[in-house]
């Protein structure tokens, strides 16, 4: 991550997690630290404190972590605070030790200010992650507000792997999406995909959230997409909501020995991976042989719906509000055939939510084609607004000093795992 001056345009500082206390750009003839914990989602700036704050992925290979350094690990899957004006490292906190699931922090943290139960106020920032955890720290310091607990999760046997004992659990926040499944929770749109995907669930190591990949079938939930995913969170300051909306589609993984007889092109085995035959995990011995979704056979996710919501967290008292499933199968489907129906099953999005001061929360990111606004109070879908395609974007809103009129305004380029694409920008205007 690198700094740069406004005006001349000349580097300022360099960021480098592979070497931290260095923020000068490389000599001639070398390079940055390779494949160090990423920043790959929007960063937040804080002119109070002059901080910078970066949310990292995890180094890769995002399933095998045996070449990972002490500081790969220290930086991955952490919110990172640095000085806007020299680079230095202020703090660092960190959501995944030893990160085995590709659970990066994958947003921008929302600025707030939290008010605890004594009643003192404290400059905070809030942020999701793709395992279904909130976080809030202090904006300084970079401490929890609320509780997080260590708890012990299983290891995996992964030869020279090293996994970690425990995993950091915001026991203080309300988790979505990442409740550990049942048999009792396998679903599906006919009993014949019901009983597959029983089955399936049944053959399956799973351990909840924490499953660590092997060489055997496993299943990961919420999976590499989440979770929460980019676009971040949203705050109604007034009446200390907190607006989140998630995902919940499970991810089968196996890794199996890398072999002279599989051939193919390598893969890092990202989020966007959809593997269904052995496929060399590039810089490791061994070979991707599943990375899938959890779908059933007419491809719909195995688990009871919703399959994404939009939730309210009260922050004066730090429990759910109202949760309400998002999208419906207007526009996809079993095959993906699109079904036309307004059935409110709740589906995936990708997209942040936008909280405006006269009590609404709009979001464009579901997998229908539509705008939506909700009572922040309640939950009630009170508009919506039909889109060309889908949208994967956040909305935005503002005054215009033209006529004084307040518009709200989204792109629309399509919704994952939907054919449709398009080049929008479609602005709505108060009247």
């Amino acid at each position: 991550v690198r700094g740069f001056d406004v005006i001349t345009g000349q580097l300022r500082w360099a960021f480098d997690p592979g070497k931290p206390d260095d923020q000068n750009a490389p000599a001639d003839n070398e390079t940055f630290t390779r494949s160090t914990p990423n920043v790959w989602a929007p960063m937040s700036y804080d002119p109070q404190s002059n901080t910078v704050y970066m949310p990292t992925g995890s180094a890769a290979v995002d399933l095998w972590g045996v070449k990972h350094n002490a500081l790969d690990r220290k930086f991955g899957a952490a919110m990172v605070a640095v000085d806007a004006s020299t680079g230095k490292v202020k703090w660092v906190y960190q959501t995944v030790h030893n990160d085995l699931w590709d659970f990066d922090v994958p947003m921008q943290p929302t600025f707030t200010d939290f008010p605890a139960a004594d009643g003192k106020i404290t400059p905070a920032l809030i942020f999701g992650t793709k395992s279904g955890q909130l976080f809030v720290l202090d904006r300084a310091t970079g401490k929890p507000l609320t509780d997080v607990e260590e708890r012990k999760v299983t290891q995996g046997q992964i030869p020279k792997e090293i996994y970690s004992p425990t995993q950091p659990f915001s026991v203080g926040m309300p988790t979505i999406g990442a409740n550990v499944l049942k048999e009792s929770d396998m679903w599906g749109a006919t009993p014949f995909d019901q009983l597959i995907c029983r089955i399936e669930f049944k053959s399956k190591r799973y351990n909840g959230l924490f499953t660590p990949p092997g060489d055997d079938p496993s299943l990961n939930l919420p999976g590499s997409l989440g979770g929460m995913n980019w676009g971040g969170l949203s705050i109604d300051p007034v009446n200390q909501y907190l607006f989140i909306n998630d995902m919940r589609v499970g991810l089968e993984v196996q890794l199996i020995p890398a072999s002279p007889e599989i051939q193919g092109a390598k893969n890092d085995g990202n989020e966007a991976a959809a593997i269904s035959r052995p496929v060399p995990l590039a810089g490791t011995p061994y070979a991707i042989n599943a990375k899938v979704r959890f779908m059933s056979p007419v491809e719909i996710p195995c688990q009871k719906p919703p399959f994404g919501t939009l939730t309210a967290v009260d922050l004066k008292t730090q429990k759910i509000a109202w949760q309400v499933p998002v999208g419906t199968v207007k526009d996809t489907g079993p095959f993906g055939v699109k079904m036309g129906l307004p059935i409110p099953i709740g589906m995936p999005t990708i997209g942040g939510t936008m909280a405006t001061q006269g009590g609404l929360v709009f979001i464009a990111s579901t997998q229908d084609y539509y705008l939506r606004a909700f009572d922040t109070s309640t939950g009630k879908e009170v508009w919506k607004a039909r889109l060309p395609v889908g949208s994967q974007s956040t909305p935005i809103s503002y005054k215009s000093p033209v006529d004084g009129k307040q518009y709200l305004l989204i792109t629309a380029g399509g919704a994952r795992n939907s054919p449709d694409r398009g080049d929008y920008v479609i602005a709505y205007k108060l009247p």
